[in-house]
């Protein structure tokens, strides 16, 4: 594993930062704008880092499985 001190942000707290709907979170993970991380049990996870490198307005590049 990478870091184990990285926070993980749901669909609907990276939707809330960002001002839109859950599912158009889930959208850009899947046309690969944000990477996320899928938990056991199949849901989606978002790196804090790289959510707040968005907000700030830089681009990240691929997504993860």
């Amino acid at each position: 594993m990478e870091s184990t001190s990285e926070r993980l942000l749901t669909p609907g707290e990276v939707a809330a930062l960002f001002r839109v709907d859950p599912k158009t979170v889930t959208r850009w993970a899947a046309a690969g704008r944000i990477s996320s991380i899928r938990t056991p049990g199949g849901h989606r996870r978002f790196r804090e880092s790289e959510v707040h490198a968005l907000l700030r307005g830089e681009e990240t590049v691929g997504a993860d499985h």
